[in-house]
């Protein structure tokens, strides 16, 4: 097992109670999906928020990034970078913003 650091944005810290970022234990050589699903166990009030309750499915306007790359549409089962996995940057939960 190993800690992930995951920084949050404002609307999800105060929802979750928490400051800029959290830690969460995933297994070793974890996935986008280990990081969510250790995130939604630890601060079950930000379940749905970040993914669909039934699908698992991003929400539409979050984006996920580790090592300064987005991963919103990769695959869940994607290998997070060793620097993210070791707690040395930290898996970033964005909320997207749109407008016209």
């Amino acid at each position: 097992m190993s800690a992930v650091r995951v920084a949050l944005p404002s609307h999800l810290r105060t929802l979750a109670g928490v400051g800029a970022e959290v830690r969460v234990e995933v297994p070793d050589a974890p996935t986008v999906g280990d990081v969510l699903d250790a995130l939604e166990v630890a601060y079950p009030q930000l379940r749905g928020t970040i993914r669909d309750h039934g699908t698992l499915r991003r929400r539409a306007f979050i984006r996920y990034f580790a090592c300064g790359r987005d991963l919103s549409q990769e695959p869940t089962d994607l290998v997070l970078p060793d620097t993210v996995a070791g707690g040395g940057e930290a898996f970033r939960v964005v909320g997207a913003i749109s407008g016209g």
